[in-house]
């Protein structure tokens, strides 16, 4: 089968970027020929392991869209893929364009309920763009073959705004390598925080996340005085990139104290092995990457209770859910996590146990592989 993947980057930051690299030795073992090719120039992105994991990589980055979507056909007609896979916004209007102008069955990831008021509305935002980009997305869906959708919640949602049938979607979320997480050990956990200057008994939360509006990273900082009032020893840590909310997000965490910004990391796994608790704070998400990764490891999780989390980590046996944009109750779920160690142990056990059953990326890339040839065989 000879499958060209089309994505927006292949920056290392981003859930879909992650699933990607994740899956593709599993898709080539599969006996997947897999093409990538990505339209933002990245540098120091994920190219060195796609080739390594048996993918042919490409770079297609030109100076505006109307070049892009040329360039894009051409690569098609070149390659001869029996299906494109599109994923992110800019892949899939483009990357739908070019496959359907060249008569190849395309096919599109669905990875965040997107167009819905919390974009009209988020700062910075211009609902007239919004509502552009809805249609366009909508416009060249109409052509696509079928839909893959991180969660049940982003099937819904999006059947809805983009106007295409349910039944054209099928759910498979992303998947993690046990082995690659690894799982919390006293050894781990020690070189770890020796390497941040961390004593061995002062509480650690982690937020890994980009610093943009959907991650919440804000309602976080503004809970962090209140955890520290009665855990002042505590210390945040957040990974992740820049974004459009890094100067609000300095700014709160210089008033809160004991906050330290670690930038991108290539460890996240191990930071989560050192952390008591990882904290997603999010406002929406399409799956919620950093939680199933944390269920995997096996730490505290506390997590936004928006629909599609809830799906991922199953309900509060799994993880403290908390109301988004709620500090207060994001603080005392924090606080609960970190000084009853019994009961987020048992939370754990039962998170772990779920991810083994549910995300492991074996069951996840041989979903992919029924999906590809569930719309091959159309």
């Amino acid at each position: 089968m000879r499958v060209l993947y089309v994505i927006d980057s292949l920056g290392r930051v981003g859930g879909a970027q992650q699933g990607l690299v994740s899956m593709a030795p599993q898709l080539v073992r599969a006996g997947v020929r897999l093409d990538v090719a990505y339209l933002a120039d990245s540098s120091d992105g994920f190219q060195t392991e796609l080739t390594a994991a048996g993918a042919s990589v490409f770079g297609v980055h030109r100076p505006n869209r109307a070049r892009t979507a040329l360039a894009l056909r051409r690569l098609v007609r070149q390659r001869g893929p029996e299906l494109v896979h599109t994923t992110l916004y800019e892949s899939d209007v483009l990357g739908r364009a070019a496959a359907l102008a060249t008569g190849t069955p395309v096919v599109s990831s669905l990875v965040n309920p997107w167009y819905g008021p919390e974009h009209l509305h988020a700062r910075g935002g211009r609902p007239w763009q919004v509502r552009a980009a809805q249609a366009a997305d909508a416009a060249t869906a109409q052509g696509t073959r079928r839909f893959h959708a991180l969660s049940g919640y982003v099937a819904q949602v999006m059947a809805r705004r983009l106007r295409i049938a349910r039944d054209r979607i099928d759910v498979v979320p992303h998947g993690r390598d046990p082995e690659l997480l690894g799982t919390v050990t006293p050894e781990r956990r020690a070189a770890v925080r020796a390497a941040l200057g961390l004593a061995e008994g002062t509480p650690v939360v982690l937020a890994a996340a980009r610093q943009d509006y959907q991650k919440g990273l804000d309602v976080l900082l503004e809970a962090w005085p209140l955890v520290l009032r009665d855990a002042p020893e505590a210390v945040l840590l957040l990974a992740g990139g820049p974004g459009a909310e890094t100067a609000r997000l300095r700014a709160l965490a210089e008033s809160a104290g004991r906050v330290r910004f670690l930038g991108p990391r290539a460890d996240v796994f191990d930071l989560m092995a050192a952390a008591d608790a990882v904290a997603v704070p999010s406002r929406w998400e399409g799956l919620g990457s950093t939680a199933l990764e944390a269920m995997g490891v096996g730490v505290p999780l506390v997590c936004s209770d928006v629909a599609a989390l809830r799906e991922t980590v199953g309900s509060e046996d799994y993880a403290r859910l908390v109301p988004p944009e709620r500090p207060a109750e994001l603080a005392a779920a924090l606080l609960d996590t970190l000084t009853d160690r019994e009961a987020a142990s048992v939370r754990v056990r039962s998170a772990r146990a779920r991810f083994l059953t549910r995300f492991t990326l074996h069951q996840v890339s041989g979903q992919i592989v029924d999906f590809y040839e569930r719309a091959l065989r159309r």
